[in-house]
């Protein structure tokens, strides 16, 4: 359902940005139908009102739909969530210095050496190049 509103919504974005560029530009600057003289077809005060009620319609089209994917992302539990919302709330249980600060030279290693790592000296990438 989610994947299929997405591609309705990008559908909906590049018909919006593509009738905004085809609006009849004020200043001069990126409007594609602001020329002159390209025929009969897209011309007068009727295209401007086509123009203006088609992108009322597909701004509208692009809000619901931004609105209904909001709706249904947050429904999706932990799938849904931030990266920052599963950061880790406290510090660590052998820690005892504030995140950031050095350790004092005389106070043992917070964090423990895993098991599976060889001790200084024996085995380490150092001690093979040697």
């Amino acid at each position: 359902m989610a994947n299929v509103l997405l591609v309705i919504h990008l559908m909906i974005a590049a018909g919006l940005v593509a009738v905004v560029l085809l609006q009849k530009s004020e200043g001069g600057a990126l409007g594609i139908g602001g020329g002159g003289g390209g025929g009969g077809f897209l011309t007068g005060r009727g295209t401007a009102n086509l123009l203006t009620r088609v992108t009322a319609a597909l701004a509208a089209a692009f809000f619901c739909t931004s609105i209904l994917l909001t709706i249904i992302s947050g429904r999706g539990g932990e799938a849904g969530r931030s990266l920052l919302d599963s950061a880790p709330a406290a510090a660590p249980a052998g820690q005892t210095t504030a995140p950031g600060t050095p350790p004092s030279a005389d106070a043992p290693s917070a964090t423990p050496a895993p098991a599976d790592s060889p001790a200084p000296g024996q085995g380490g990438i150092l001690d093979k190049l040697k």
